[in-house]
């Protein structure tokens, strides 16, 4: 017969995880579920039971769901966890992605771990508990239920601020001073809204790129997907229901939020969109109707008009500093200088002047070493795109 004190942790559990009616658990009670050392769980939505064997603590049987580098890190632990038979708590790993070239998937080749290219999971062992880690697909309740401990999640936010698929993204572009890393299970059919099982606070650093936090916040994840996991009867148990305020969404990051609208974009905007997305999408802006990509940010830059008082004041306005090999432009607020660009090619801040700079101010002004970088929003979007639509998408954030 069934311990009475672990039907009582999986009543718990499954509804926890999984919204299990009363009637089914006050039948599963009833029954005994006693059969041959195996547990039937009745699904909320099917009158058939699903097979599981019974497991009440560690080692467990895991199902890992991910992709990218910062999923990586929490595989790359619940792997050598899983030879430490010392700590006890992986006894089996098996892995789902989606990409051939994504690195969890190469990971798993490496080391010969059990690999499904999802959807095409193959369900024949039998698993404890999935793990998740930005992974982009919402997985189906009828797999979730394959699992007597759900599925967990790593975010790397303080949920249920930063839902979505690019929490790191928008704590830097929006400044925030805090973020963490929240361990959940996850619930079908919306994503970052189930039940927290752990949470930690992290203090941004100042002028950190989302490369810098992610890969900081990957380690703390991984951590704190151990210790879950070491507890997991117990955290799932006492797991709390995310608040219904400080709700805040994070959406894929697109192309599109790299245009620069200078009249409305301040300095430290364009810090923090460069932190945020400058590594991966380069910050772009228009000159005489090309698309120029602005590479190698360095920050505000300070101007002095006493020793170039026919400096225009013009958002857009671009002045090439000799001394420091810098193009400075300006913006809502001030100055923001990068010191190369990609115009067909990579250029020096010089080789842009020398090359293009200087020859059209020179068909305009001998005085001056200025010209004009236009928001998308003022000409015409090469490509024939919706410039209207671009800058909503920039004024959005």
């Amino acid at each position: 017969m069934w311990n009475l004190n672990y039907l009582k942790f999986i009543d718990q559990g499954r509804l926890l995880s999984q919204g299990l009616c009363s009637n089914c658990i006050a039948r599963l009670r009833q029954s005994g579920a006693s059969h041959r050392g195996v547990l039937f769980v009745l699904s909320r939505d099917k009158s058939c039971a699903t097979q599981i064997q019974p497991s009440s603590k560690p080692p467990w049987r895991v199902l890992f769901f991910g992709t990218d580098d910062f999923a990586l890190q929490s595989l790359k632990r619940l792997h050598v966890s899983r030879d430490d038979t010392k700590a006890g708590v992986i006894r089996s790993l098996e892995v789902v992605t989606l990409s051939r070239d994504a690195p969890v998937r190469k990971y798993a080749e490496q080391h010969r771990l059990p690999l499904h290219h999802w959807p095409d999971v193959d369900f024949s062992a039998q698993f404890d508990v999935g793990v998740v880690v930005s992974f982009g697909c919402l997985i189906k309740e009828n797999i979730i239920n394959k699992m007597p401990y759900g599925i967990l999640n790593v975010h790397p936010s303080l949920l249920p601020r930063w839902r979505g698929p690019a929490p790191i993204y928008h704590t830097i572009l929006h400044g925030d001073s805090v973020t963490g890393v929240t361990v959940m299970q996850i619930r079908p059919k919306r994503y970052d809204v189930g039940p927290i099982l752990q949470q930690e606070l992290y203090e941004v650093p100042k002028n950190c790129t989302a490369n810098e936090l992610g890969a900081t916040l990957a380690v703390v994840g991984s951590e704190m997907l151990m210790d879950t996991l070491k507890h997991l009867p117990e955290r799932i148990a006492n797991g709390k229901e995310q608040p219904k305020e400080g709700v805040s969404f994070a959406p894929k990051i697109s192309s599109n939020i790299a245009w620069i609208i200078w009249e409305e974009h301040s300095c430290d905007y364009i810090d923090r969109l460069f932190r945020a997305i400058g590594l991966q999408i380069p910050l772009k802006t228009i000159w005489m109707g090309n698309t120029i990509k602005l590479l190698d940010f360095v920050g505000k830059c300070n101007m002095s008009f006493t020793a170039a008082p026919y400096l225009s004041s013009v958002p857009g306005s671009v002045h090439y500093q000799k001394e420091s090999n810098t193009l400075l432009v300006r913006c809502k607020d001030g100055w923001v200088g990068f010191k190369a660009v990609n115009f067909r090619k990579r250029l020096l801040a010089a080789d842009f002047f020398n090359g293009y700079l200087h020859q059209s101010v020179l068909k305009n002004s001998s005085s001056t070493n200025t010209c004009l970088f236009r928001s998308y929003k003022e000409t015409n979007v090469p490509g024939g795109h919706d410039s209207n639509k671009l800058l909503r998408n920039n004024t959005s954030f």
